[in-house]
């Protein structure tokens, strides 16, 4: 007889929503007509609810990465060869990647975190040695990615990392992952987390052609049945996820999700990027709905499933440009409007304190 993983526990509380009103009473009596700066006001007030505070405020916002290699990936699941999981670390602490120069310019603190990377490092400065498998996953071709206990072990050194950015006092935390071969991974858990069809789950990732995609596909419904006891596809509860997440999921992905958990227990905003971080999110809410009110979607990804995951989610995401680079960059673009919702809510004037007649 098994005994049941130790899965690290949370206490996600959703925010307190009897503040609604008086918070959008707030919002309303702006000099504004009532609605006319659109999603900025519903942002606003999210941002208020999350926070328990009438002045929302971004406060060192912070981009976290993680990074994980797939066993997978040395079967033909991307278009990049493994190695450049390493090499775009490398360039991340060199400074020379997108998510370097967007969160530079949105004000964000970026963090990266070695998850599972298939490369020694050594003690480098600006990258967290989280290491939880020292080559990657396996190849969940032949069986699990991950053991339970390893993938809990990721999730717990995630949850950490989130709790350590709140005692910095961070409000506002994004997620971003490096990882070859981990859109793969996200759709097998898009499927199995939400019954959509495989198919639908699958894209170009890294840029497959036609026939790329064709094998991608392949070999995911080849995954799905060397595990013919897995859980029904969209059925269970929180078990039946962090089974999915160890069997299918990279270590990247774990640590994401358990930092995502533990960065709402701690009521900070969660600032969702594309396609794996929403795959990461599909756990989290199977281990605790709870917290989803805590997610702020940034941008649609142009990868194939990434608008189904934030259409089952019921999530609407603040921008659409056709990105679907991951690391992070959608959400680093997204800041500057939780900023903006912010200053008009913190800054703008009331009717009654500008003297400005109301509509009659």
């Amino acid at each position: 007889m098994h005994s049941q993983p130790a899965w690290p526990r949370f206490a996600v509380a959703a925010p307190d929503a009897a503040r609604a009103p008086a918070l959008q009473q707030k919002i309303d009596r702006k000099t504004k007509p009532p609605g006319s700066l659109g999603r900025l006001e519903a942002l606003a007030l999210q941002l208020a609810l999350i926070q328990g505070r009438d002045d929302p405020a971004v406060i060192s916002p912070h981009v976290l990465v993680c990074a994980g290699d797939h066993g997978a990936a040395r079967v033909g699941v991307s278009a990049y060869p493994q190695d450049v999981t390493w090499q775009m670390v490398e360039n991340f602490l060199a400074g020379g990647a997108a998510i370097n120069a967007l969160a530079g310019q949105a004000g964000m603190r970026l963090l990266v975190a070695d998850a599972g990377v298939a490369h020694d490092f050594g003690a480098r400065a600006g990258l967290v040695d989280a290491k939880v498998g020292a080559g990657g996953t396996a190849n969940y071709l032949d069986g699990a990615a991950m053991s339970a206990a390893d993938c809990a072990l990721a999730m717990a050194r995630g949850a950490q990392l989130a709790r350590e950015i709140a005692a910095g006092g961070c409000t506002v935390l994004a997620f971003g992952e490096m990882g070859i071969g981990n859109t793969a991974s996200a759709s097998l858990l898009t499927h199995c987390l939400t019954g959509l069809p495989l198919a639908e789950c699958v894209g170009r990732g890294t840029g497959l052609d036609d026939a790329g995609v064709a094998r991608k596909l392949a070999l995911l419904q080849q995954a799905l049945a060397i595990w013919p006891e897995r859980p029904a596809a969209g059925g269970g509860g929180a078990d039946d996820g962090l089974r999915i997440l160890a069997r299918y999921g990279g270590y990247e992905i774990a640590m994401l999700c358990g930092a995502m958990l533990a960065a709402a227990e701690a009521r900070m905003a969660l600032l969702i990027d594309g396609f794996i971080v929403t795959a990461a999110l599909l756990v989290a809410a199977r281990v605790s709905p709870q917290l989803l009110p805590y997610c702020i979607y940034a941008h649609c990804s142009d990868e194939a499933g990434h608008r189904r995951q934030l259409a089952w989610l019921g999530g609407q995401p603040l921008l659409d440009l056709g990105l679907r680079l991951g690391e992070g960059t959608g959400a680093a673009l997204a800041l500057p409007l939780l900023r903006a919702a912010c200053a008009f809510m913190n800054e703008m004037a009331s009717f009654e304190s500008a003297g400005v007649s109301d509509k009659t």
